[in-house]
């Protein structure tokens, strides 16, 4: 069957919005630079071409780079400049950098180019169009950009594709030369003219795409850690009343508030947690684990909203360096270190690392007879016999343990560069790249929890779940089995993580007319 086209991003002077970035990077969507634009990138070119045919000298049009910026190039030479501007930069080395984020870097670039603050050709903005477009990515390699000048080496493969030279991925995913690629969907390699060299690589893109690709994942994996926190309340005999809005009110954090009411909504009616409080005169107040998740989980929401707003400024900015003005100077200045980014990407890797911790927390006290509350050791189907579900929470302190060595900052790092003229970098992208490798093992952590809780949620039979948490049991026992004798484990733990990737776990809450905020 035939699919739809995927809409056009509209591109503008004006920026682009994260789920633009989300369009494009992961579902393909294609870009159209706006007529607005066009104008724009046409008029800050003629500023640059008349620097260029200008006697005095100008930094990025008739001059050297970086340390090298007081040597002045002849007319004859500048475009050897550009291409070997590029060329010397595509630098990158190391595991091939995910589709997802390369085209989130490009689109990014381009959005720049659009504001006609970087002083590039029209058609050089409408070839970088073409070549997203067209669904080639280019081969990058995971180390090489320091966050200052930007994301130097990533850019610089992109660009270099653009020439078409470099390595890069086809549609389908097979490897290919840039010239080969270009020659396949018609496109011809660029030329690069004064200036357009160091517009097309100092931008803090790869950093900035990093951020709203975390920002998209983190906010699904917080709705699923309060409904995982959730079984596991529910689980292991809690109560749901120290969530109620009266409580939370006195401690008047947004993201608090949040976690709080859906963990309410989703203990609420159920069967399990009336039993076990019945009679309160045996259990005064639930472990910290439990309790607490509100103010654990609400503080990476409140994290995340703070770095969602530094997403937003920097989907606003033009990074580049020099810029053409709006009154047509042509000015160096320092938009490109990327500190903000690289703070915010560190700070989410702690928030998600302390998320993955509590997790953690409450599935090892479904574990240990001696707190679970009746539950069978280990959730055994015959403890001594069988070992339950022992290693899966080995598996997670494991994934923990790594999250909490990824939450070390990156940030607080700087090695000089340039014989000194970049004497302070970010290493934000260095931040950007164990983001994600933490967001992977926090999806894993969040689906292990699941996985044991919706078994300790069986193993209260026949004392029955609240509505919302028994339509996640059905969803997780559609990919595996209940409580029962010792079976392999890895593909039950796989299968629960793609659960989890495929929204499925979610999608259950949603269908029985709860909606989590």
């Amino acid at each position: 069957m035939n699919q739809p086209a995927q809409p056009y991003v509209r591109i503008g002077t004006e920026g682009v919005r994260p789920a633009d970035v989300i369009a494009v990077s992961r579902r393909q969507a294609r870009v159209r630079l706006s007529s607005e634009a066009l104008a724009a990138i046409r008029e800050s070119r003629d500023v640059i071409d008349k620097l260029a045919r200008s006697p005095r000298p100008a930094y990025g049009v008739s001059t050297g780079f970086g340390a090298l910026a007081t040597q002045h190039i002849p007319v004859t030479q500048r475009v050897r400049l550009q291409h070997g501007l590029v060329r010397s930069h595509a630098a990158s080395t190391g595991a091939e950098v995910e589709a997802e984020v390369v085209r989130g870097l490009m689109l990014l670039r381009l959005a720049t180019l659009a504001t006609g603050r970087t002083g590039v050709r029209e058609v050089t903005a409408r070839r970088y169009e073409a070549l997203l477009n067209s669904g080639i990515t280019p081969v990058v390699g995971e180390f090489g950009s320091l966050g200052c000048s930007g994301d130097l080496a990533p850019l610089a493969h992109c660009a270099l594709a653009l020439m078409g030279e470099g390595r890069v991925r086809l549609p389908d995913g097979r490897a290919s030369t840039a010239a080969d690629a270009l020659a396949q969907h018609g496109l011809e390699p660029l030329e690069l003219v004064e200036k357009e060299g160091l517009a097309l690589i100092n931008g803090t893109d790869g950093m900035l795409a990093t951020l709203c690709l975390a920002a998209e994942d983190l906010t699904h994996l917080l709705q699923l850690a309060d409904v995982t926190a959730a079984v596991s309340v529910e689980a292991l005999g809690g109560t749901g009343s120290v969530f109620a809005p009266d409580l939370q009110e006195l401690r008047p954090h947004p993201g608090q508030s949040v976690s709080a009411a859906n963990l309410f909504a989703m203990l609420a009616n159920s069967p399990i947690v009336a039993s076990h409080w019945s009679d309160r005169s045996t259990r005064v107040q639930d472990a910290y684990s439990l309790r607490c998740a509100p103010q654990v989980h609400g503080a990476v929401r409140d994290t995340l909203d703070h770095a969602k707003a530094v997403a937003a400024r920097e989907l606003r900015s033009a990074i580049d360096n020099p810029v053409v003005t709006g009154d047509g100077r042509v000015e160096s200045n320092g938009n490109f270190h990327g500190a903000p980014l690289a703070y915010v990407l560190d700070f989410l890797a702690i928030a998600a690392a302390d998320l993955a911790g509590i997790s953690e927390r409450r599935t090892d006290r479904m574990l240990d007879p001696a707190r679970s509350g009746g539950l069978n050791a280990f959730l055994a189907e015959d403890p001594g016999v069988d070992s339950g579900l022992m290693i899966a929470q080995y598996t997670q302190a494991s994934l923990v343990s790594e999250m909490k060595r990824l939450a070390s900052p990156a940030s607080v790092d700087s090695i000089p560069t340039s014989a000194m003229q970049e004497d302070h970098v970010s290493m934000g992208w260095n931040a950007g790249r164990k983001l994600r490798r933490s967001l992977d093992a926090l999806t894993r952590v969040l689906a292990i929890e699941l996985l044991v809780a919706t078994r300790a949620q069986d193993m209260r039979a026949p004392l029955s779940a609240s509505p919302a948490l028994r339509a996640v049991r059905d969803a997780v026992r559609r990919v595996a089995d209940g409580p029962g004798p010792d079976r392999h484990l890895a593909p039950e733990i796989d299968a629960v993580v793609g659960l989890v990737r495929d929204d499925a776990v979610m999608a259950a809450v949603r269908d029985v007319g709860v909606t989590l905020a």
